[in-house]
């Protein structure tokens, strides 16, 4: 049976012969940082369930050492208070808590760009790993990492502490920062996003960056790096590749409530809705309809608003084409339509086409350069 050294130093190889691990200073940390004691126990997903079931994977479990040295995301809580030890057969419930895949988080760390003296403020502590990365890179004096969980911060901390790490751990909010230690000159966030939160604008110092996924109701996702111009203000761009990350709990959507899909205005669609099914597609349907959810798949697809009661759902055609039907006072899938035809109409870029601006008059997603096609954030 490998040690976890061993076990740690082929992943370290594998994920160098990848082109994951390309910075010396980052390979040096995740070679020195036992995951395993991060994620000592963890949830791994049931092939084939569905609603997807999670079996727990505990202390002396075949095979455990072998999964945390995978390349792969740990679920390591269920509904914001299941852990592994609570569970003895496998359980539905919604991921709140995991150690995202090594490979994620080290390139997100190397696509921050940090320097040696650089202070940075982690927005969510989660495990661990990605803390001790950090601190092992940068020292523990230039790192401050806030959790919003105090049970997933207290076992963050005795791993920390276990590991020989000490950088400054927050239980609080992370949308609000960290002002006490500020200016940073950098800011890493591995919890998703509705919009930027102000303070982080006015946290980190001008000329700063900021790394952050940007999400909504609909999880569609997009990773942008931001450079901070003044305080409040920022702009950046998207970077390619295909991250997610759960998103931050003050941002997430209202519980969902029982859907009734009742008669409507019906036309037929200019758009195949199966377009929705596509990573940036489907960001940008978010992008047009922030508040809404999408639902379905293909080419039936549902979108509910459950503030207003506004939905939309489209239904192929038996001779061709498609039917959408809208209901409410928002015409959903009208501002779902039009930004997709936009989008494809400037080479239906992928989201490294985009960017992002955020000033006094608000915050903004555009195509290209900024006075391309434009979508508001809802803040």
């Amino acid at each position: 049976m490998s040690t976890p050294a061993e076990l740690r130093a082929a992943l370290v190889d594998q994920l160098t012969g990848d082109g994951a691990l390309t910075d010396p200073a980052w390979r040096a940390a995740a070679a020195a940082v036992p995951r395993e004691l991060f994620v000592p126990e963890y949830f791994l997903p049931v092939p084939g369930s569905a609603p997807t079931a999670y079996r727990p994977v505990l202390n002396g479990a075949s095979g455990r050492l072998e999964g945390i040295y995978r390349d792969q995301t740990l679920v390591t809580q269920l509904d914001n208070h299941l852990s592994p030890p609570d569970a003895l057969e496998p359980v539905v419930g919604a991921p709140s808590s995991s150690s995202t895949l090594p490979s994620l988080v080290l390139g997100m760390w190397q696509r921050l760009d940090v320097e040696a003296g650089h202070r940075v403020l982690e927005i969510g502590t989660g495990t661990g790993y990605s803390t001790a990365l950090g601190a092992h890179r940068l020292g523990d004096d230039n790192l401050v990492s806030v959790e919003v969980d105090p049970q997933v911060g207290a076992r963050a901390a005795q791993a920390l502490k276990a590991a020989g790490y000490s950088p400054t751990l927050v239980i609080g909010d992370g949308l609000a920062g960290h002002a006490d230690r500020a200016p940073y000159d950098r800011l890493i966030a591995t919890c998703s996003i509705r919009h930027l939160p102000l303070p982080w604008l006015h946290q980190v110092r001008p000329g700063g960056k900021i790394l952050t996924t940007i999400t909504g109701w609909s999880f569609a996702f997009g990773l942008a790096l931001l450079t901070v111009t003044g305080p409040g203000s920022a702009s950046g761009r998207f970077l390619p590749g295909y991250v997610s990350f759960m998103v931050a709990r003050p941002h997430d959507r209202p519980p969902r409530q029982p859907i009734t899909l009742l008669s409507g205005d019906t036309r037929p669609s200019r758009i195949d809705p199966a377009i929705l099914g596509d990573w940036t597609g489907k960001w940008v349907a978010q992008l047009a309809a922030p508040s809404a959810e999408i639902i379905g798949a293909g080419d039936q697809q549902i979108l509910v608003d459950f503030a207003t009661g506004s939905h939309a759902r489209t239904a192929p055609n038996p001779d061709g084409g498609w039917t959408v039907t809208q209901r409410g006072p928002l015409r959903l899938w009208d501002q779902v339509e039009s930004a997709v035809q936009t989008w494809q109409q400037h080479g239906a870029p992928h989201q490294e086409g985009f960017g992002i601006t955020i000033d006094g008059d608000g915050q903004r997603v555009w195509i290209g350069t900024e006075a391309g096609p434009t979508w508001d954030l809802p803040i």
